[in-house]
């Protein structure tokens, strides 16, 4: 086992074969065993709560046998959205999925209200609940409002058809939602989600640019769902655990979902967050996805930048200084970085989930480490220089 790999996990580890499986032990993030992607620093969280403002919170719902299902909430600034939304857009990358809001996002460019994850059958009473719960805060506010849902199916494990989101599950991952470090792995969206056959969940990861690239944060969110050819810095991992799609052996894995949550402090416009978003897919592909028929693939992107957030009392023509192409690059490498390290940190955080008589069982870290060893995957940042 690599050297970087700390006494801690050690223990974890040793804790793990001793108890069996019957209850699994903290499972490290992927910087924790020497994974480094890409060439970028993180964040001090390696978390999209690093772009200032940004908060986010969980609410996990878990009733006997049949539901392994919750929400995840991403406020995008601590003051009113509707007031002052954000820049965002919208990425339909392979649209087999319900996404409510997408339209209007895509229409005016911005975002009014905080995003919600959760499960397939859920969209609707979620996008209620928040409804009803921003339409609250406002007293006798009449206006309408565009919530922000998107999903991924946990039906393997849950019971999405029960409708198991109560609208007090949205107040809860509202409510709780903070900076600093985020809760990864089974928890509130992710509870009953998979990825690449494994038991998938929420992951996050974020990157921070030098100052002469223009010091700018970028924060990714993941809830993954989603199959293909698992692929860790160029290490067949999939394959060598013989978990991968259309071999005769294995149940069929064809469908699945990602939803990708994209934060950054550079005062973008709506055109550079779409250009933004696709460079989240590219991170997405480098994991092994090939983005199947069924699988529903979207990103959302919005930059937190007070320098071009929108007042919408305005009446008047606006100043917004947005960043230029040509400085767009090194937020696109960023990106695709911190996508790819967010989808391994979901699977490596995420614990084993049954439910409804099956099983989705945890990405066996051990393994997954001396594959890693084999294809010197690790440790990759010991070869750069410093960043200046």
């Amino acid at each position: 086992m690599t050297h970087r790999v700390t006494s801690m996990l050690l223990l974890a580890l040793g804790t793990f074969a001793a108890m069996g499986r019957a209850q699994e032990p903290e499972r490290p993030r992927v910087r924790d065993v020497g994974l480094v992607v890409g060439v970028f620093a993180t964040g001090e969280h390696n978390a999209i709560t690093d772009v200032a403002g940004v908060r986010v919170g969980h609410a996990t719902v878990i009733e006997g046998d049949s539901v392994n299902t919750g929400v995840t909430a991403v406020i995008p600034h601590e003051g009113d959205l509707y007031r002052n939304p954000v820049p965002g857009w919208i990425l339909v990358h392979n649209g087999y999925g319900k996404l409510i809001g997408e339209t209007q996002v895509r229409e005016f460019g911005e975002i009014e209200t905080p995003i919600l994850l959760t499960c397939t059958l859920c969209v609707w009473s979620a996008a209620e609940a928040l409804k009803e719960y921003l339409l609250a805060q406002h007293g006798d506010w009449k206006h309408t409002v565009n919530p922000i849902v998107g999903e991924c199916n946990d039906g393997y494990v849950s019971d999405m058809w029960a409708n198991p989101v109560k609208a007090e599950h949205v107040r809860q991952a509202l409510e709780s939602a903070t900076d600093g470090p985020v809760e990864e792995g089974s928890v509130g969206a992710g509870r009953g989600t998979a990825a690449f056959v494994w038991k998938g969940g929420i992951g996050t990861s974020s990157r921070l640019l030098p100052e002469r690239l223009g010091g700018y944060t970028i924060g990714v969110l993941v809830q993954t769902n989603f199959g293909g050819f698992l692929t860790i810095n160029g290490a067949p991992v999939g394959r060598e655990l013989g978990r991968y799609p259309f071999w005769w052996a294995l149940e069929p894995q064809d469908g699945g979902s990602i939803m990708i949550v994209v934060a950054t402090d550079a005062p973008l416009s709506p055109m550079n967050l779409e250009r933004l978003a696709r460079r989240a897919i590219m991170g997405l592909a480098r994991t092994g996805s090939y983005a199947s028929n069924s699988s529903g693939d979207y990103v959302i992107a919005f930059s937190t930048s007070e320098s071009v957030r929108r007042d919408r009392e305005k009446r008047v023509p606006l100043t917004q200084e947005w960043l230029p192409n040509p400085e767009m690059s090194p937020l696109f490498a960023a990106t695709v970085e911190a996508t790819q390290e967010a989808i391994y940190n979901a699977m490596f955080k995420a614990t084993t989930v049954s439910g409804r008589g099956h099983t989705l069982e945890a990405l066996p870290i051990e393994e997954t480490i001396e594959l890693l060893r084999k294809y010197n995957s690790l440790d990759w940042d010991e070869t750069l220089p410093p960043q200046r």
